[in-house]
């Protein structure tokens, strides 16, 4: 920082700069961890936090009216800005906003383990099992076994004087002979091509070739002596807002050999991407986007390679899916405008790309895939949903719901398809919700209201409760509605009883008594309004859909719920809450991480390549931000079930 001192002479204005005085360093120690970190005076504590890796909860990113961000200040000196987030009793104990304190000497800072995010939490759906099988020459959904990245043991004549065809020719015909390789173009790097009269020689014209799809071409990007072909790997990944799941390929037998997951590093920075490309524009910080994303990728992958004794020179390939927003951080291309009108994408049909170019550790000429999104809004991730559940060449009508995230949600059937997406996810996923978390050990999962009025729960884990998780959300409304504790509205009818009373927030439930828990677990009135908004958003998307089609819920065969939320999902629940429509739970399919299946899909055919470009350019997007009508319908969701009981039938209000 510099500060300009102004002289003024008879001839001209010199200005001279003067040096500001430099910050102090102070030192941070961040407890359980051991961590430690030097900062400048008057760094937050929250950047502190995110220089040295220790996470900190943070749904705002940092703007100070979530209050997830508590941590306890031990010992240091800081200054930390009034809030109505925090109790006299925290603030008495030096419990501040990570995000709203600001370093003044060295500072001993205590993290809760609440904030702690653990990899063994992290819960991977048995159910995607199914996408990974392969038996005989084809995919178990119909697509023929023809791996994006094939290796080739050749075994080729020698050159003589009657036989004169060059090596570069001689190599590819052996290629196309070999793979039936149509396309006209066969492609080779030149290093390759310096080498090639070498390694030919060398190697008795009896070498591996591992072959790539690039588009409408295809690559020859390495050769190696002898027979090497049983040693090819992929990587699968599903590039999640919050988690990143990834599982190694057997590109040879198209077996799954293992499977990882790590929480996205990127939440310290806000918990939906519209929030990190917002902190990323203020702070210059894509590359460091970028950098968060691919340490996620390369440890879980390097994991993956160190644990089944795998060369990281052997994983030729990797495919991913995710929202468009997660791509675009990947590659490290601009973001900006996705949460911009008229919310464009940078690019939605990737080209394939070195893997190495973008940051990925798989040998050096393998090639990351990306498949295709629909818009800002849909990402490739539904595009995989799609392709996985055949929606797209099924004769009847099916509905596809992925809530993450955000809300997504795909009508249609062979021939139109209809998308959507809504603001809907956050608050199933914890975000908002007093006690909320992701599905983690102590996650109340389900949940169900005695007679008594006390709770009968279920924990992942079979732990004591730590917090409560998206389908033990939606388990709650629903309980609460039954049993008349809310209306019809959200309110709470009530206005006492024994687990009934007045909170920081207003009224609130206890679910979960404090001598049962680490502290008792309550849904406040703010919690349940920020879930009824959700469920809104996602059923009003669904109706919108409809809608335009003037198609009704008897009208569908199909309903597939996708993603870690859904596996879990009480179908009737959902249906009693309006999040739903109302039809036969017979109907209601969970197909659990159908973004990791597409990539894998994609990964081990071209022909799903094919299928999966043809689905993102043919389906139709309907932008809710700008449809006239979505906010009369959003309005109408805003009730439970619904304002309009005859489009839930089977609902026990609506006789009652």
């Amino acid at each position: 920082m510099f500060r300009a001192a102004q002289v003024f002479t008879r001839s001209c204005l010199t200005i001279t700069k003067v040096k500001a005085a430099p910050k102090k360093i102070y030192t941070v120690r961040f407890e359980p961890s051991g961590l430690k970190t030097e900062v400048p005076e008057g760094t937050s504590l929250l950047e502190a936090a995110r220089k040295v890796g220790v996470y900190v909860s943070s749904i705002c990113g940092g703007d100070g009216y979530c209050g997830k961000c508590k941590v306890t200040v031990d010992e240091g000196q800081y200054q930390s800005k009034p809030t109505t987030l925090l109790t006299p009793e925290e603030v008495r104990e030096n419990v501040v906003l990570a995000c709203q304190t600001r370093i003044l000497s060295d500072i001993n800072v205590t993290v809760p383990k609440t904030h702690a995010l653990e990899t063994d939490q992290i819960l991977t759906e048995a159910d995607t099992v199914r996408f990974s099988r392969l038996t005989g020459e084809a995919l178990e959904d119909g697509f023929a076994f023809a791996p994006l990245v094939r290796k080739i043991f050749l075994q080729m004549n020698r050159p003589t004087v009657k036989d004169y065809t060059a090596d570069h020719e001689r190599l590819n015909l052996a290629v196309r002979q070999n793979l039936e390789i149509t396309t006209p173009v066969l492609q080779m790097g030149y290093r390759i091509l310096q080498e090639l009269p070498y390694m030919l020689q060398r190697t008795d014209y009896k070498v591996t070739a591992t072959v790539a799809c690039r588009g409408g071409a295809a690559e020859i990007v390495q050769l190696e002596a002898g027979d090497t072909s049983g040693t090819n790997y992929a990587a699968a990944v599903d590039l999640g807002t919050t988690t990143v799941v990834i599982h190694l390929v057997n590109l040879t037998t198209g077996g799954t050999i293992d499977t990882e997951a790590a929480y996205n590093s990127q939440i310290s920075f806000g918990e939906d991407y519209i929030r990190r490309i917002i902190y990323a524009e203020e702070n210059d910080a894509f590359d460091e986007m970028q950098n968060r994303i691919l340490h996620d990728v390369n440890s879980l992958i390097v994991t993956l390679a160190e644990r089944h004794h795998v060369n990281l020179q052997d994983i030729t390939a990797v495919v991913c899916a995710g929202n468009t927003a997660m791509m675009h951080f990947l590659l490290n291309i601009d973001p900006r405008r996705i949460r911009r009108e008229p919310y464009v994408a940078t690019a939605a049909f990737i080209p394939p790309v070195r893997a190495a170019e973008v940051g990925i550790q798989i040998n050096k000429r393998g090639l990351l895939y990306c498949l295709p999104s629909v818009a800002a809004y849909v990402g490739s991730d539904i595009v995989a949903g799609i392709l996985v559940t055949r929606l797209n060449t099924r004769d009847n009508l099916s509905l596809f719901v992925d809530i993450g995230t955000n809300g997504e949600v795909a009508l249609g059937n062979r021939h139109w398809m209809m998308c959507a997406s809504s603001s809907a996810g956050p608050a199933f996923e914890g975000s908002g919700v007093k006690h909320g978390m992701r599905a983690g050990t102590g996650a109340i999962e389900k949940l169900q209201i005695l007679p008594d009025g006390s709770c009968d729960y279920q924990t992942i884990g079979d732990t004591p409760a730590a917090g409560i998780c998206g389908s033990g959300l939606l388990d709650t409304i629903s309980e609460l509605l039954i049993n008349g504790i809310i209306d019809r509205t959200g309110r709470f009818a009530q206005k006492d009883g024994a687990r009934l009373s007045q909170g920081e927030e207003g009224s609130q439930y206890t679910l979960v008594p404090a001598h049962d828990s680490h502290e008792a677990i309550v849904i406040t009135q703010p919690d349940i309004n920020n879930l009824i908004r959700s469920k809104a958003g996602v059923f009003a998307a669904i109706k919108l859909l409809m809608d335009a089609t003037q198609k009704r819920p008897e009208d569908l065969d199909a309903i597939f719920l996708a993603g870690g939320f859904g596996n879990y999902l009480n179908v009737e629940k959902a249906v009693t809450i309006g999040m739903l429509p109302d039809v036969p739970p017979e109907k209601i399919h969970f197909v659990g991480n159908t973004s990791i299946a597409g990539a894998k899909t994609v990964l081990l055919s071209r022909q799903a390549q094919i299928a999966a470009e043809q689905i993102a350019s043919g389906m139709t997007y309907t932008d809710l931000m700008s449809h006239p009508k979505y906010m009369e319908e959003f309005v109408k969701a805003k009730f439970l079930p619904h304002t309009n009981l005859s489009l839930f039938p089977s609902h026990r209000l609506a006789t009652g």
